[in-house]
């Protein structure tokens, strides 16, 4: 094992972000929301008009 000193302390290391930060960009919300509405108007579409 290496020998380090105790006042040496390594530098912190930055986390990867996850799924659940990349679905709280507002851009994505959006989009998502948009198609999100699309399909619902769609099937309501298909559900009732048809």
């Amino acid at each position: 094992m290496l020998d380090t000193p105790q006042g040496d302390v390594p530098p912190p290391v930055e986390e990867p972000r996850g799924c659940l930060f990349a679905l709280s960009q507002p851009p994505l919300m959006i989009f998502l929301a948009v198609i999100g509405v699309l399909l619902l108007r769609a099937a309501i579409h298909d559900l009732f008009l048809l």
